[in-house]
């Protein structure tokens, strides 16, 4: 019995051939000016659309891009005058955004375990630390300069049903909420300029309602600690958790309406944080639509009367596709045969990767149209943790290609 796959997003068709085309484009034919597959494509203009929906929506809240969604330097680039801040998370990914010419004044650098090379750099740069630790925060006073430290809160709460949990409890990220008030007097006390609040609870949501609960507790909670610190904190980064559908059965994320809600609390919000500016921080809910992962087909198989259809990519390339990348029970990303997109489903198939594993997946006993070798592969929501978050050297296998469509400049 075939199983579902997620539903492919919106904004996607084919040609008069059946070719699918990405921003306007013939995936044969962007495989063919990149050179090979497996390849990226990242459509530019859904990019922006969901840039424009967000400020729609949101007014006056600061949009950061969290740059571990997708770190290519040619979306970043594009990406970097239409947002107001980018979250980083290592300090490879300090050098690849100051690289590509992002401001480092706009940047904040988050994540456990920094080193102090890192931390320097940094500081040197004008990049805000957000702080995970009292320790973090000693070892970049000690570097000199006046480091731009923030304190990244590990709040009593968490987004319910996020797909991953960042708050509550104990966690390597953050600092506990009860001692959150004496590290900020402690840097204020200090050379440091102080930043504020990076308050990030979970990620991968997609009700509405626990959004706005995890947001009204995170600015009663930014409230809360201002007040005992006595300060006002120049920016609180409520964090992100903006989720997209995946798999069969869910539906996007109704953003207005998180919105709708949030706005009026800000407008409420008590003196403390009157002078306070906000940011919400996304990377999966601004890019991982924009993506598709273009695979060919090099060989048609049967095994006990199951078809497979075997491609030269795989999960070292699209380790969340072959559901190896937080994934409890298996389940399918939305693919299709690129070279008969739209075509109504014919068989049933198992499309592997190349890997000598039998994790690598990337749609089990799904109905598709009849494919032959040399068809094309598209795997869908790619734009969001699909190379840099996979085991690219696995096996040793070719390297993924990567390519922007509809670039804005």
């Amino acid at each position: 019995m075939s199983k579902p796959m997620g539903t492919i997003p919106a904004g996607f068709k084919a040609d008069a051939d059946e070719m699918l085309l990405i921003g306007g484009r013939r995936a044969d034919a962007l495989v063919a000016e990149a050179g090979d597959t497996p390849l990226f494509v990242y459509d530019l203009a859904l990019i922006h659309a969901k840039i424009a929906r967000f400020k729609a929506a949101f007014g006056d809240v600061n949009l950061h891009f969290a740059m571990k969604a997708n770190p290519y330097p040619p979306l970043l680039k594009q990406v970097r005058s239409k947002v107001d801040g980018l979250d980083l998370a290592s300090g490879g990914e300090l050098r690849i955004a100051l690289e590509a010419g992002i401001d480092p004044a706009t940047m904040s650098f988050a994540g456990p375990g920094k080193r102090d090379v890192d931390l320097k750099a940094a500081i040197e740069a004008g990049v805000t630390l957000n702080c995970e630790s009292e320790g973090e925060v000693e070892r970049a006073l000690a570097l000199g300069g006046r480091p731009r430290l923030a304190v990244r809160v590990n709040p009593d709460f968490e987004i319910k049903g996020s797909g991953m949990r960042m708050g509550g409890g104990a966690k390597p990220f953050g600092v506990d909420a009860a001692r959150v008030p004496d590290l900020v007097r402690h840097i204020l006390g200090s050379h440091a300029e102080w930043r504020g609040f990076h308050i990030f609870a979970g990620s991968q949501a997609l009700d509405p309602a626990a959004l706005i609960e995890a947001q009204a507790a995170t600015l009663a909670l930014a409230a809360e600690l201002a007040t005992e610190i006595g300060a006002t904190p120049p920016l609180v980064n409520l964090g992100g958790g903006f989720g997209i559908p995946h798999f069969h059965g869910e539906q996007p994320l109704d953003v207005e309406a998180v919105a709708a809600a949030l706005l009026p609390a800000l407008a409420a919000r008590p003196a403390i944080l009157r002078d306070t500016k906000f940011a919400i921080e996304l990377g999966r809910w601004l890019v991982g639509e924009c993506g598709v992962y273009l695979t060919r087909i090099v060989d048609r198989k049967l095994s006990h009367g199951k078809t497979f259809l075997v491609t030269d990519g795989g999960m070292q390339h699209q380790l969340a596709a072959s559901g190896n990348f937080g994934q409890i029970v298996r389940r399918n990303y939305p693919v299709a045969i690129a070279s008969r997109f739209g075509v109504v489903a014919q068989e049933e198939v198992s499309i592997v990767g190349c890997l000598c594993t039998p994790l690598d997946r990337l749609a089990d006993d799904v109905m598709t149209p009849t494919a032959k070798v040399g068809d094309l592969v598209a795997v869908f929501l790619a734009g969001a943790y699909g190379l840099s978050a996979s085991p690219q050297a696995f096996l040793a296998q070719q390297a993924a290609r990567e390519i922007i469509v509809n670039a804005s400049d």
